[in-house]
Parts: C-alpha cells; sequence; structure tokens
C-alpha cells in the first residue's frame, strides 16, 4: 500500500461513504465524516483560491466550504438537488477543524475489506495523487480511497483556517 499519515495498512478496510465527481466514484472512511447536508446559502470570501466556494453556518460554527470538482481541476458543475456538502474532519499539523466538500451526489455507504483495496497505481511524474491512498474494486466498481487530510496542502489549510 501507498504510505499515509493517517491510515495504517491493518487499518484500511472498513465503512466509507461513497459519492460521485462527474460519474466517478470516490470514497471517505466513515470516521472522518461529521455530517451530509443540502447546499445551503454559502458566503463567498474574497481572494481566496478558485476551489474554494466560502464560508457556511452550521449550527453556530463557521465552516469553509469547498468544490471537489475545482480542487481536482475537473470541469465545473451547475448544482442540483442531488448536490451535497460533506462535512468532513481534517487533522493538519496544528489544529484539527471542519470544512465541507461540495460533491456531485452522495451514493451510499460501503464495507470494504482490505483484500478489495489495491495500491494507487502511478500515473506518471506529472500527476499528483497523493491524496488517493488506494483503488477499492467493489461491486463491478472502482472507487478511488480518498486521504482528507492530504486533499489540502499545509498553506491551504493556513488559508482555511486563519
Amino acid at each position: 500500500m501507498k504510505e499515509n499519515k493517517n491510515f495504517e495498512e491493518s487499518s484500511l478496510k472498513g465503512k466509507y461513504l461513497t459519492f460521485d465527481l462527474m460519474d466517478e466514484h470516490y470514497g471517505v472512511n466513515v470516521n472522518w465524516i461529521m455530517q451530509i447536508i443540502a447546499i445551503p446559502s454559502i458566503t463567498k470570501i474574497p481572494k481566496t483560491p478558485t476551489f474554494v466556494k466560502g464560508v457556511i453556518n452550521l449550527r453556530g460554527r463557521i465552516i469553509p466550504v469547498i468544490d471537489l470538482r475545482n480542487k481536482f481541476s475537473l470541469p465545473e458543475h451547475i448544482y442540483d438537488d442531488r448536490t451535497s456538502i460533506v462535512i468532513v474532519k481534517i487533522i493538519g499539523d496544528k489544529s484539527e477543524f471542519y470544512i465541507g466538500i461540495i460533491v456531485d451526489k452522495v451514493l451510499e455507504v460501503l464495507d470494504i475489506e482490505e483484500s478489495e483495496i489495491e495500491k494507487t497505481p502511478s500515473f506518471g511524474v506529472d500527476t499528483d495523487t497523493h491524496y488517493i491512498f488506494g483503488m477499492a474494486k467493489v461491486r463491478q466498481k472502482v472507487v478511488s480511497l480518498l486521504d482528507i487530510n492530504s486533499i489540502l496542502t499545509e498553506t491551504e489549510m493556513d488559508q482555511l483556517t486563519g
């Protein structure tokens, strides 16, 4: 398995929330998921990276929101009634905080066994896949398993947490 600061090989199996981005399946371990919500009003913040859509007020807590399509350099998508925000816990070097990630649609929670997870293939020097710690083969589908703590760089985390 690919080296990963947040997952040990023995802990790869588990429950994963799966979702779509451009009809491709992604998964995040449910231990990092706090909540799934419909898209509320998002307050834009000037001078932030294009993938940062702004912030939301979630029960009195200000949560930064990022669009995974933008972060992964995928084409824009018009939000619809299936578009959701998944609130995830991020653990940085300096702190723990929550962000919302916008996904095209939430699918289901899958129980994934370690035997179903393979190492992320090498796609060449110019392709950065450090945030994908494995590829799961489940029900004739391939699910890219995300290391939610590696999606943002330390600089990006500092920008979002002030």
